[in-house]
């Protein structure tokens, strides 16, 4: 089983570039991050904090924001596409 997580831009510093990576043996949201933290350095300080995502951080599962759904504990399936999106501020 794999899951696909697209990586947004401001957050590329701690993944090496990397703009998309994939997570094997994930099922549900908390643990494709937690395989991501694993795997990049850092990246758990930039998107999370206190056991749970920073207050401006959103990630969605095929599009579906988490927040509406399970959260962390959200569900993913093989081949899902997760996309984590922090807010930038700006007009």
């Amino acid at each position: 089983m794999s899951v696909t997580v697209k990586i947004p831009t401001q957050l590329r510093n701690v993944t090496a570039g990397d703009a998309e990576t994939t997570v094997d043996e994930a099922t549900t949201v908390g643990e494709v991050l937690d395989g991501l933290y694993d795997r990049y350095d850092g990246l758990r300080d930039r998107i999370a904090e206190d056991g749970d995502l920073r207050r401006f951080v959103n990630v969605y599962v095929g599009g579906e924001d988490i927040r509406f759904l399970d959260g962390l504990d959200t569900s993913v399936e093989d081949g899902d596409e997760v996309t984590i999106l922090p807010a930038v501020a700006g007009g």
